[in-house]
């Protein structure tokens, strides 16, 4: 089994995105949604729903963006 940064993509309701992609991104969007398939019971993943776990993701590991968006967040209000 591949060891890959993203597991199984949710069935989630679906959103449309429109977007363009450099061919080799897509190519390699394409590709790793075969492999994350076939490591995740054989079924087939939609290559663009993995943008929004990706984006996601990114986000998540990003620590100067988590640093940086609790910095503007505001103060919890105290009552």
């Amino acid at each position: 089994m591949t060891k890959l940064k993203l597991g199984p993509i949710a069935d989630d309701k679906p959103v449309k995105v429109t977007l363009d992609l450099p061919a080799s991104l897509h190519r390699d969007l394409i590709a790793y949604a075969e492999i994350l398939g076939r490591d995740s019971a054989g079924k087939p993943t939609d290559a663009v729903r993995l943008i929004v776990p990706m984006l996601e993701r990114f986000m998540a590991t990003d620590r100067g963006f988590a640093k940086a968006k609790s910095a503007t967040k505001p103060a919890p209000l105290k009552g």
